[in-house]
């Protein structure tokens, strides 16, 4: 923000702005907010602390800490005096007071407010998914499927001659980012871990087996990159079932459009995410795929006080086609968010968000990953385009100290191959 905008702020009275969710997008437009004096602002997050999305699947892996993946809101905000954290959930919304109402019985009215309450996870009504399979879209999610992952090892190591059906075949739904992510990093993780580590498994008798209902996986990405994960895939000992739907999960097996069955007591659910409820008054105009209509400015039509950003928002490009659901996109949305905001203190006109297309990154596993880069997705695979994972993830984290961790993990995970995180916690 330039200063000419910050000397117009600081000659008006305080001005109140209630952020609702913590995640890339609320963080973002909080610290973007954060510098000026006269403006006031209240974070609300049912969690006191940020996840980072992306490096979950390290978590489930053993690769990375909980502590790598999620960074206390309070200790980002803490230099900052006019930002208040509250860690409470959200019950009721008045869109045209700007008034939130939360679980504990307080409330927040500001002069603006911005919802970014992100995502949740979408079964798409698949019978049995809800119950017998474990998401990973959430730190707990990620802790639990940790947990799961390693009692399989575990009760497999006790009796290797008696392992029930399945016990060692974890399935990943979904062939996006994540799922491809979970299956090449897991595969991984079972030819590393099971020889060193559980010594009378067999781990001929693990297997990864990776469902996907699109004729390929990763259907973001160019077909030749498509290509190239599926290799990959394979090579890393994925099993793969592309062009095939789940029908139905149930306690002990996977059943498949195909007609075939998967014997699995663990079941990875990475096939998608819709945005969240948000409990506004009056109801909050919606798009078909179920995310807030927003104007350009990424304002709520009707309330121009009122900005939704983040996976809530269908924010769309130059083509009026929504925006992914990415963290690149949450950032720059609240980073675009907070400038409108101080726009409108200041009596200047908004702007419309314009997303900059910087690329997509996929990790299939060791020296294995794909990178198309800027707005022309110029295509990267194999060691060059590992690295450059790991360095636009670590640009990504907002925490100083959470990159030298990540630095120091990677690093002795890739040379020695350990994985240490081996804690069942949940």
């Amino acid at each position: 923000m330039d200063s000419e905008n910050s000397e117009s702020i600081d000659q008006q009275s305080p001005w109140h702005i209630v952020i609702v969710g913590g995640g890339f997008a609320g963080l973002r437009c909080a610290l973007e907010l954060a510098p000026h004096d006269n403006i006031h602002v209240t974070l609300l997050d049912k969690n006191n602390y940020q996840q980072f999305h992306p490096l979950l699947y390290q978590v489930a892996a053993s690769i990375l800490s909980p502590t790598n993946a999620a960074f206390a809101l309070r200790d980002m905000l803490r230099n900052f005096d006019n930002v208040d954290v509250q860690m409470d959930e959200v019950t009721s919304i008045d869109l045209a007071q700007r008034t939130v109402h939360t679980a504990a019985g307080n409330s927040f009215s500001g002069d603006f407010l911005v919802l970014a309450t992100g995502s949740r996870v979408n079964f798409f009504g698949i019978p049995g998914a809800d119950k017998f399979t474990l998401p990973l879209y959430t730190l707990t999610d990620a802790e639990k499927l940790r947990s799961a992952i390693l009692e399989a090892f575990e009760a497999a190591d006790r009796k290797p001659d008696n392992i029930p059906a399945g016990l060692l075949n974890f399935v990943v739904v979904g062939g996006g980012p994540t799922g491809v992510e979970m299956a090449g990093t897991l595969s991984d993780m079972l030819t590393r871990v099971l020889p060193k580590e559980f010594r009378h498994i067999d781990p001929a008798r693990a297997q990864v087996f990776l469902i996907e209902m699109a004729p390929a996986v990763l259907g973001t990405f160019s077909p030749a990159s498509q290509t190239y994960a599926a290799t990959a895939l394979k090579e890393h000992g994925v099993q793969l079932r592309i062009g095939t739907a789940v029908k139905e999960v149930t306690p002990n097996e996977v059943l498949l459009s195909d007609g075939s069955r998967i014997p699995s007591k663990l079941v990875i659910w990475a096939a998608g995410i819709k945005a969240a409820i948000v409990p506004t008054q009056p109801a909050a105009p919606r798009e078909p795929n179920g995310r807030l209509k927003v104007q350009p400015d990424l304002s709520v039509p009707g309330f121009d006080d009122v900005y939704v950003i983040g996976d809530l928002a269908n924010a769309t490009d130059s083509d009026a086609k929504p925006l992914p659901q990415l963290a690149a996109v949450a950032q720059q949305a609240g980073r675009q968010c907070a400038r409108n905001i101080v726009a409108s203190i200041s009596g200047e006109r908004t702007t419309p968000f314009v997303y900059s297309d910087r690329g997509i990154l996929a990790m299939i596993g060791r020296n294995a990953a794909i990178a198309e880069l800027g707005k022309q997705h110029h295509e990267l695979v194999g060691p060059i385009a590992f690295a450059a994972w790991l360095g636009v993830h670590l640009a990504l984290l907002t925490v100083v100290r959470a990159k030298f961790e990540a630095i120091v993990e990677w690093s002795w995970q890739y040379f020695t191959g350990e994985h240490p995180g081996q804690l069942i916690d949940r």
